[in-house]
């Protein structure tokens, strides 16, 4: 099944989130990752850290700007951050939302191209910048440091790949259904007969990871929520029948 590929459950306490929210044709596709410094050792990520520069964004700040000229990468150490290309039209499309462990910046993560795409922070986050010239230094320095980066670049590319085949593929209906679910899964609490989804999403919010409209979005939900299938308030959703919505979806 189409769906919303994520790390394990964000509901679990101390769960370690290093994987993000984006579209996938199957959650198959997109392996969750561990951190960028996980399989670093202590040297080595004392070397990462002696190059970079603490920065904290309130909710709606902006890490940069699609089109800016790259200088580094931002290894995200609280908060979650939204990365999105806007197009000319102004019609926004989310890629991902990432959370600490992962970094955002690329592909030119030594810092020598123009940004393809905008990152904002979701809510207060705080993040660590890496210069590219520094980051290439310590890449050739080290064999470790340059794997654990490679690996983080192959992992966003399998992403990437696996959102445009989701987007390429299947009708806007079945990937909202899908993603859903797939939110249910990961965020999902239990509560009586009911899945609570442990994370608020505005129309909005889901619009943009489908690559739809706030509107079309907003019937659908009211559709789905008449039907019995799921329950919307201020932006909590709670789903109430995940057979028929898995059933929608297939």
């Amino acid at each position: 099944m189409p769906g919303l590929t994520v790390e394990p459950a964000m509901h679990r306490a101390n769960s370690a989130i290093a994987a993000g929210v984006m579209l996938a044709e199957s959650d198959n596709l997109v392996r969750p990752l561990p951190g960028l410094l996980d399989g670093l050792n202590r040297a080595d990520c004392n070397r990462l850290r002696a190059i970079g520069r603490e920065k904290a964004l309130e909710a709606g700040q902006l890490v940069w700007s699609q089109g800016d000229t790259q200088a580094g990468i931002y290894l995200i150490s609280e908060g979650r951050i939204r990365s999105y290309y806007a197009a000319p039209s102004g019609r926004e499309v989310t890629l991902a939302y990432w959370f600490p462990g992962n970094f955002v910046g690329g592909p030119d993560i030594f810092g020598t191209g123009p940004h393809m795409w905008t990152s904002v922070a979701a809510e207060r986050s705080r993040l660590t910048f890496m210069p590219g010239p520094a980051l290439r230094r310590l890449a050739l320095e080290s064999p470790a440091i340059a794997v654990a980066l490679l690996d983080a670049l192959a992992f966003k590319a399998r992403c990437y790949s696996a959102m445009a085949q989701m987007l390429g593929t299947r009708s806007v209906t079945e990937r909202l259904h899908s993603l859903l679910i797939f939110l249910s899964h990961v965020y999902g609490v239990k509560r009586g007969d009911e899945i609570v989804v442990g994370m608020p999403f505005t129309h909005g919010d889901l619009a943009n990871l489908i690559g739809s409209t706030r509107q079309w979005v907003t019937v659908q939900l009211a559709r789905l929520q008449e039907e019995g299938v799921i329950r919307y308030d201020r932006s909590v959703i709670s789903i109430l029948d995940l057979s028929t919505l898995a059933q929608q979806a297939e």
